[in-house]
């Protein structure tokens, strides 16, 4: 199958490690990925801030890299869900709607439609693992305490997978880290309050990494972990799964 792999600007940007631990996995698994050189933001910066109305072009410039591939796969859960639920184009509706449909975060690609069953990893670290709010609450990739249904988690099922590592979670296991894009401009002090809970707990379980299928909560806690001077690393769900 062709995959087209859509890289967030900021892991593009910020942590282009993630990006190519995306692609050596899926090339591991078989898939022939196609990378577009020229893709561009998704847009959900303008329309988290109430300006989606400035996004027709990135819109236009997503379908038109992307529409001659089987599936979509991002290493984001948060730009997964604003594609899967804003992605319009008022020319091309019938498209537009094919290439919503086709997008899936990683950890739910590897689960959903590849269903991995073994992955030849090893991570020898005890690692604590953060549910992302938009793969959790949006796309469902694990379950949610407030409806009261059965556990699930799409990226631990895969995390206990890798050979060597102690996998734990916090005691309130999907709470907010307190990045939410904007919000940790406009509410800053709320923000870090929530982050600084995040890693309270994580530091309660002794970890030696947190990780996550979000790269953007992930830089949140990085940056309050390395301001008090914790031994503690984060590093993206990809590169655990593709580690030696």
């Amino acid at each position: 199958m062709k995959i087209g792999l859509f890289i967030p600007c900021y892991i593009d940007q910020f942590y282009p490690q993630v990006g190519i631990a995306s692609l050596q996995l899926l090339e591991k698994m078989g898939c022939k990925v196609f990378f577009p050189l020229d893709q561009t933001c998704c847009g959900q910066p303008m329309a988290n801030s109430g300006f989606a109305h400035l996004t027709e072009t990135c819109n236009t410039l997503f379908i038109d890299h992307f529409k001659d591939v089987d599936y979509i796969v991002c290493p984001s859960g948060s730009c997964t869900l604003h594609i899967k639920e804003h992605l319009i184009d008022d020319g091309r509706p019938a498209l537009a709607d094919r290439v919503r449909h086709q997008v899936f975060e990683l950890s739910e690609f590897f689960t959903d439609i590849l269903k991995v069953e073994k992955l030849d990893a090893f991570f020898p670290y005890k690692v604590g693992f953060h549910s992302s709010c938009h793969g959790q609450r949006g796309l469902g990739v694990s379950s949610m305490s407030e409806r009261m249904l059965p556990y699930f988690s799409k990226p631990e099922s895969l995390l206990q997978k890798v050979k060597g590592i102690q996998l734990s979670t916090p005691n309130r296991s999907d709470e907010c880290c307190g990045f939410g894009g904007t919000f940790c401009v406009f509410e800053e002090a709320v923000s870090v309050k929530m982050g600084k809970d995040r890693v309270m707990e994580h530091e309660a379980n002794d970890v030696d990494y947190i990780t996550a299928v979000d790269m953007s909560c992930l830089m949140h806690l990085e940056g309050i972990l390395k301001r008090k001077g914790s031994k503690i690393k984060t590093i993206h769900l990809a590169e655990i799964l593709n580690s030696k």
